[in-house]
């Protein structure tokens, strides 16, 4: 079974779990680990691993931002064997396609949904098209 982890700064992770499964309900294979203010690089390993280690199938992680440490620790476990995908500048809408895809048994393009989920929406109101006529 595949499973997600989501690492972050804060509970920016353990937030955006919650707010996914407001939209697709619970979700049994998303676990959260979050770098507490009070804590440094040690304590944040030891979460993670309680957690990874306990986990059964491929895990992919999402990290919330390339360079911190949430993400740099869980590339210097890659560096030394562990079998991890990890992606960073995780948003809502990755998540949710990831899950999504899980759902229908196909892989997910996380890089392009991630990326597809940033709009500038005041431009694409003003490239919209409407008819006056039916206001």
């Amino acid at each position: 079974m595949k499973q997600l982890l989501l690492v972050s700064h804060g509970h920016f992770a353990e937030e955006l779990k919650k707010s996914v499964e407001m939209i697709l309900g619970p979700q049994e294979n998303i676990y959260t680990v979050s770098l507490l203010p009070n804590e440094g690089e040690e304590e944040f390993s030891q979460k993670f691993d309680e957690i990874f280690l306990s986990l059964e199938g491929e895990v992919t992680v999402f990290a919330d931002l390339l360079g911190g440490t949430p993400a740099n620790i869980v590339s210097k476990k890659i560096m030394n064997g562990a079998n991890l995908q990890l992606y960073s500048g995780m948003n809502m809408p990755m998540v949710i396609s990831y899950m999504n895809a899980l759902l229908v048994g196909e892989e997910s393009d996380v890089l392009s949904d991630a990326k597809n989920g940033v709009v500038d929406v005041n431009e694409r109101l003003t490239d919209a098209s409407f008819d006056d006529e039916d206001e």
